[in-house]
């Protein structure tokens, strides 16, 4: 393929992808508006059901209050006359009115707040989903801009610096995402609540309605906790403490522990070899592989079971990592890898060409899937 016939295939390309990037961008931008609009509008319905919540109350105890009076003036025939008896009949009957209505007003409400709710968890995937198209584009038209020559090397060769640097930055972008993403469905999401319902504390201890302000604390107390666990969990995603106390198999350890947890998927952890601490950095390594592989499992594999098995040898660790999901053709699989936009078997396959090991792939259709991974310990001493 001539050089100005390359060149002319990546200009129109560029201008195909530069007008279809800003189309989405436009619908991102719409998608956030209505996002915008739309929890506007939650929270003002959130605060019309606090106060119809606060009104229903009222009319409760004062409908209350009105049939004991109605007993009391039907009962003593001596002391009230009819008069007085259709005073407190109709009071009554306009208490049980009023609150007939309020209550169906609570009731649309709660309904209005609940189908927002649905509205902006579709709208927020909307946007995300188009974030991400955007990012991805960005990335391939910067790539693409760049020196022709470097292009033609790529197309040469899928292994070269530009190639390992657009997976670099696509995978700089997608952990900013997820980060910001964690961010504002967990914590952003828990403070809003938190900031609401101390708001409707304050109003109910102006009324002195002091069993409702206890309630209310006692569940604002329980979401502060689970905030904190949110962000506990985000640290760890981020950089497992216990690798520096504790090292790489108490981490694991924890790791398929919450793992089973979280995906229902049933784990064992296997342990061969006499264990030994790792260079700081192996550790970390080893760790995010298997990281990336379980959650590879998670997403794609439809997998029950799930095993891990690490043997420690002289001068190489293995780890082993098996699964019974359903399969797939591993050399169409490797054929796809660079065009996929799953860099899940990609960045495996890097990171152990970095700790100069090797890594092995079998799978089948509908029998499962083993990943065999090798890695020297002293890379200058192989095993023999």
């Amino acid at each position: 393929m001539k050089v100005d016939a390359i060149d002319r295939v990546i200009k129109d390309a560029i201008h195909v992808m530069e007008s279809s990037k800003y189309k989405i961008y436009e619908i991102s931008e719409s998608a956030r508006n209505e996002l915008d609009a739309l929890n506007r509008e939650l929270q003002q319905v959130i605060e019309e059901t606090t106060l119809t919540i606060q009104q229903v109350d009222k009319l409760e105890l004062d409908y209350r209050r009105s049939r004991i009076r109605l007993t009391e003036v039907s009962r003593d025939f001596h002391r009230f006359t009819e008069e007085d008896i259709r005073i407190a009949y109709e009071a009554a009957t306009q208490l049980q009115l009023q609150l007939t209505i309020y209550r169906e007003k609570e009731h649309h409400l709660k309904m209005r707040r609940d189908d927002l709710q649905k509205r902006i968890r579709s709208v927020e995937r909307q946007v995300e989903r188009a974030e991400t198209l955007v990012s991805q584009m960005n990335v391939v038209l910067e790539y693409l801009s760049g020196d022709l020559n470097q292009v033609t090397r790529m197309l040469e060769s899928a292994k070269n610096r530009q190639m390992l640097g657009l997976k670099i930055i696509m995978a700089q972008e997608e952990e900013r995402k997820r980060i910001a993403r964690e961010i504002h469905d967990g914590l952003a999401q828990t403070m809003a609540h938190v900031v609401l319902r101390t708001e409707i504390a304050e109003r109910m201890l102006s009324q002195e309605n002091l069993d409702s302000v206890k309630e209310e604390l006692s569940d604002l107390k329980g979401q502060v906790r689970d905030g904190l666990e949110e962000v506990r969990k985000m640290i760890f995603n981020l950089r497992p403490m216990a690798l520096d106390d504790l090292g790489l198999i108490p981490t694991l350890h924890k790791f398929v522990q919450d793992f089973e947890e979280k995906s229902k998927i049933r784990t064992r952890f296997e342990l061969a070899g006499r264990e030994k601490r790792l260079p700081s950095e192996m550790e970390v390594a080893v760790y995010r592989l298997i990281q990336e592989a379980f959650s590879n499992v998670l997403k794609h594999a439809k997998a029950t079971y799930i095993s891990l098995t690490i043997t420690f040898q002289k001068h190489m660790t293995q780890i082993v990592i098996k699964d019974n999901g359903i399969g797939f053709n591993v050399e169409e699989m490797e054929s796809k890898m660079i065009t996929s936009s799953h860099y899940g078997l990609i960045g495996m396959q890097e990171r152990i060409d970095l700790l100069e090991g090797k890594i092995d792939i079998e799978s089948k259709k509908g029998e499962g899937t083993k990943i065999t991974m090798l890695i020297p310990i002293n890379p200058e001493q192989r095993e023999e």
